[in-house]
């Protein structure tokens, strides 16, 4: 899977499942709970509100959501996301075998991080709809995802930035970038460290400068804001030609 924090196939060898970061979302294999049996659980309530709020006030989802419709890969909330138990080092995933983001009940607290995880995983998704993605056997298409996610998902925000004490860097939102792309791949797959920036490296200039469906780095909700009203206007103007 592709987490944030990772895309993964059905079925196969344990040891397959494992080097495609199954493991960190064991929810995936069990029977699905019943709705009433999930609605008695507090983690699970949370998210499914918090996803709700912001599937329709968050800016940045609002804009992928809209793309991804204007592609033909229309996402209903049902179907498309699942708020389930992860492991503790991951936040969210992007399961292509089911086109299904994973939304990790047990880790998400704060309605500003369900926004960034929902807004990075849609990413993901939005790269799948778009291109012929390899996640499982393609590094480079992996790595060249996790750079747009990382770079378009608000993940490297000044502020988050800044929570995370690592303020007054030079070009400090590139290599939050990088980092955060490569800690996802090595989350996700059974890579070497030295792979992982190998990847990232080769393909960082043509993934970073691929801004869609944005058109700009949103380096806040005004950002997102503006480019979700200048993304709804050049639809306008395209439908009118």
């Amino acid at each position: 899977m592709a987490a944030e924090g990772g895309a993964g196939p059905p079925g196969g060898a344990e040891e397959e499942e494992d080097d495609l970061g199954y493991r960190l979302f064991p929810d995936r294999k069990k029977k699905p709970q019943s709705f009433l049996v999930r609605s008695l659980f507090t983690f699970h309530n949370r998210c499914q509100l918090m996803l709700r709020m912001s599937l329709e006030t968050n800016p940045y989802a609002q804009l992928l959501l809209a793309a991804m419709k204007q592609s033909g890969c229309t996402v209903f909330n049902d179907r498309h996301f699942s708020c389930e138990n992860c492991d503790g080092c991951v936040s969210g995933g992007f399961d292509s075998a089911t086109s299904q983001i994973v939304l990790c009940q047990n880790n998400i607290r704060q309605q500003s991080h369900m926004n960034r995880v929902v807004a990075h995983e849609l990413i993901h998704a939005f790269d799948h709809c778009r291109a012929h993605v390899d996640w499982f056997k393609n590094v480079k298409h992996l790595a060249c995802s996790e750079i747009r996610a990382a770079n378009l998902s608000g993940d490297c925000t000044l502020m988050n930035e800044i929570a995370r004490f690592k303020f007054g860097l030079k070009a400090h939102h590139q290599t939050c970038v990088r980092d955060r792309a490569i800690r996802s791949i090595l989350a996700v797959r059974k890579v070497s460290r030295e792979t992982a920036e190998k990847a990232v490296d080769e393909v960082f200039d043509a993934c970073f400068n691929d801004l869609e469906p944005f058109g700009r780095i949103p380096h806040n909700k005004t950002d997102a804001k503006r480019a979700y009203k200048d993304f709804l206007n050049r639809d306008r103007y395209n439908a009118n030609l």
